[in-house]
């Protein structure tokens, strides 16, 4: 039987704060109107001043740990999709393994912004596919909120943090992932960046987004991606169970709904609740959607993102 990568337990973890809608709209020129209306997003966590991106993966990866029935010391692989690492280096994939106290394999970092976490999963599958590793935990981490310009209402209303976690274990059996498909275009930089860098600033940077442009190019790759993944397993999108894709703006989610003709209903959103969590989106969303229920074992499950880039992919997978 063919060797695939199985989702066994998810994870996720959210800072206690709680930044309303009302709460912006006294420091900027916004309403809870207005921010519902272009976003969709009513609400999103911020993390504690000592709160650490480590920290939120940490907490995330002790739950999927424990939903997938595993120990520390069954783990060979990490690896965390995160914006915002906790130092320029070592990576914050490092931290992560010592703190859990995992004791062998490699622990990296991969920076593609909000479709991080699908890039991940794309390179963990590669990895227990080729029998490289056996056991990964692949997590998308973010304190987004540390890189917002919050005097920019543009991008202010948009960002939250959070983390979400997956144990992914080598198994021989019909679950697992059954495709997966990335892309970047750096043409499209200049679309979605931050103005920062050690390289080029010295600085640490903030967020800068032409958001119409965004919006028309996320539902053309983002779209053109889940038909992919769907064409290179061999299925069509009105097989898939559900789709759990980046809460980038609730506008992005229905756009790429109608283009494909998707059942509103079988696609999972978070974002009035978490706002863009940038590469802890999917993760976040998918392990509210298991514990809720609604994606169950054997369920056909499609993961989609995009991000500054221009990335953009989807996995498609059988949990």
């Amino acid at each position: 039987m063919t060797l695939r990568s199985v989702v066994t337990g998810v994870g996720s973890y959210l800072p206690k704060r709680v930044l309303s809608n009302q709460e912006l709209s006294r420091q900027l020129d916004t309403s809870d109107e207005w921010i519902i209306e272009r976003t969709g997003i009513r609400e999103r966590r911020i993390a504690g001043k000592d709160e650490k991106t480590s920290d939120l993966a940490i907490a995330a990866a002790v739950e999927a740990l424990a939903h997938a029935g595993r120990d520390a010391k069954d783990v060979d692989l990490v690896v965390v999709a995160t914006t915002t690492p906790d130092l320029t280096f070592p990576a914050t994939a490092a931290r992560v393994q010592a703190a859990l106290g995992i004791p062998a394999g490699a622990a990296f970092d991969i920076q593609a912004v909000c479709s991080g976490f699908v890039f991940a999963l794309t390179t963990a599958d590669n990895f227990l596919r080729l029998e490289q590793a056996r056991c990964a935990l692949v997590i998308g981490a973010e304190t987004f909120s540390r890189i917002v310009d919050w005097e920019d209402r543009t991008t202010a209303v948009l960002f939250g943090d959070g983390a979400g976690a997956v144990v992914l274990e080598a198994q021989r059996g019909e679950r697992g992932v059954l495709s997966t498909f990335i892309r970047t275009d750096g043409r499209m930089h200049d679309l979605l960046y931050v103005d920062g860098g050690p390289s080029q600033t010295q600085t640490t940077g903030k967020v800068r987004m032409s958001g119409n442009a965004v919006f028309r190019q996320a539902v053309e790759h983002i779209s053109g991606a889940m038909l992919e993944a769907c064409a290179r397993a061999g299925v069509s999108i009105d097989q898939v169970d559900w789709f759990v894709p980046h809460q980038a703006n609730q506008r992005i989610l229905d756009g790429v709904a109608r283009k494909l003709g998707v059942d509103v209903d079988k696609v999972v959103s978070t974002v009035a609740q978490h706002g863009n969590t940038s590469a802890a989106s999917v993760p976040l969303a998918l392990d509210v959607a298991v514990r809720d229920g609604r994606v169950k074992k054997g369920d056909m499950v499609l993961l989609e993102a995009l991000g500054g880039g221009l990335t953009w992919g989807a996995v498609l997978l059988r949990m």
